[in-house]
């Protein structure tokens, strides 16, 4: 629905907005204060970045359906209450660690 409506720029800008998000998450990862943080940081961002991932490739006919949806931008109210907990986690752990 998102290539139909914004084409390829809007798909590669999505594409992009994602690659950022996890290159962020690993950063915030890597300065979190303890080793609880840090894996979490890193686990939030994986569950992310592998949902978009496997959505992409399920849409692009790379891999079988698997009913995965995308993050953020799929239909469902549970999965986006749920994904934006997680990203308030990974904002608080990247706040602590700007403290230290």
């Amino acid at each position: 629905m998102l290539a139909e409506e914004l084409g390829f720029v809007g798909c590669t800008l999505v594409i992009l907005l994602f690659a950022i998000f996890i290159w962020r998450g690993i950063i915030i990862s890597m300065k979190a204060p303890d080793m609880f943080g840090s894996l979490l940081a890193v686990g939030i961002t994986s569950l992310i970045g592998l949902q978009a991932i496997i959505n992409i490739a399920v849409v692009t006919s790379s891999m079988p359906v698997t009913g995965m949806a995308l993050p953020f931008f799929s239909y469902g109210g549970t999965s986006l209450i749920i994904l934006l907990c997680a990203v308030g986690v990974l904002l608080n752990i990247s706040r602590q660690s700007q403290k230290i």
